[in-house]
């Protein structure tokens, strides 16, 4: 009897995914986990004002940094002719150069990694077989997502060349949420190699997807207060200076530019965001853990719970300090780390699974 056969003839709770899920498991978690440090590097550049000091996009000789004092000063000397060195920050020596440089280029050599890491294994794996049905289409859409990133994240960098001392905003949220829905697309992948044990109630399952959706969109407005620096203004909690709305939100003509090119709305609406996360995924785990007290679902809603409320918590610690780097990278991790926990939980809510099919002549 095939492998095949004995998943057919086992009872659902019985069901187990064959050998290969294990490896591909392990690649798409592995990459996951590349993302996610990725993303922190990214973060760290942000904050430390590094992510235009490359001026240039060599994506094959780029991998290797400057070597010699010739090569370091032609690469701090294209970094004199932009906007951002002149207005902030004309008294840098090379050697602060080099330490901004350097974060930058290692950002852009772990994106490289990544895409060396997801494109080799994926070709084997497709040629063997074990990227087909739902897998398949979950894989083809991370390999279409990480396509798009380096062309985004050029394009964001451009955008600070010419005219800005920063990158555009738009751009940046742009590119935190194609990184956010990469990182998505594999932890949804992995979490459904796994055999299903149980069965979810409807709502339990609606309402995890509900708050995967919440979760990336507040990652999106999270990416347009970091490139407005809205995190550094208000920094008062509960009010916003003393009162619930400020008078100067949706102050922009028209009022719909407030959405993406204002501070002070910018921060408005991820604060009100945060307050809907947080509620839903409070009233979440509490009605799973009464629908089904004992199940691996309500395990798993109270754990989003649990993660909802210390990255609010998190959040207004970073506003009240002014968003120092420790605290804008820790509230950036918790935000990945609470994506990554519901979109699992929503991806073990579902009644299929992406158990890939052996390979021929197995059994």
């Amino acid at each position: 009897m095939s492998v095949l056969d004995n998943i057919a003839a086992a009872p659902i709770g019985k069901v187990r995914a064959p050998p290969r899920a294990g490896a591909v498991g392990l690649w798409l978690w592995g990459l996951a986990a590349l993302i996610f440090v990725m993303v922190l590097v990214g973060g760290a550049t942000r904050l430390t004002e590094s992510g235009l000091s490359i001026t240039q996009w060599k994506p094959i000789t780029g991998v290797i940094p400057p070597l010699s004092g010739a090569d370091w000063q032609a690469e701090f000397d294209a970094y004199k002719q932009i906007p951002q060195y002149a207005l902030l920050f004309p008294d840098m020596n090379l050697d602060g150069f080099k330490t901004i440089f350097l974060w930058e280029w290692s950002h852009r050599l772990l994106a490289r990694l990544i895409g060396v890491a997801f494109l080799v294994p994926a070709l084997w794996f497709w040629r063997s077989g074990a990227l087909r049905g739902n897998l398949g289409r979950n894989v083809l859409v991370a390999t279409g997502l990480l396509a798009l990133e380096p062309i985004v994240g050029w394009w964001m960098v451009a955008s600070g060349l010419s005219e800005r001392t920063e990158v555009s905003q738009v751009r940046l949220a742009l590119h935190l949420l194609i990184a956010a829905a990469t990182f998505a697309a594999l932890v949804w992948a992995a979490t459904g190699l796994r055999a299903p044990r149980e069965t979810t109630p409807p709502r339990v399952a609606l309402t995890a997807r509900l708050i995967a959706l919440g979760v990336f969109c507040q990652i999106g407005l999270g990416g347009l207060v970091a490139g407005l620096r809205a995190g550094l203004i208000y920094n008062t909690w509960p009010l916003m200076e003393g009162a619930w709305i400020p008078g100067d939100v949706f102050g922009a003509a028209p009022w719909w530019r407030s959405l993406y090119d204002d501070a002070a709305t910018a921060q408005f609406d991820h604060r009100l965001l945060a307050y809907g996360i947080v509620a839903l995924a409070l009233w979440h785990g509490l009605d799973a853990s009464r629908l089904a007290p004992a199940s691996a679902a309500a395990h798993r809603a109270r754990a989003v719970a649990g993660l909802a409320l210390a990255q609010a918590a998190l959040g207004v610690t970073a506003l009240l300090l002014a968003v120092p780097i420790w605290a804008g990278l820790l509230h950036q991790a918790l935000a990945f780390a609470l994506l990554g926990m519901a979109v699992a939980h929503a991806r073990a809510s579902a009644a299929d699974r992406d158990i890939p099919s052996p390979l021929v002549g197995e059994g």
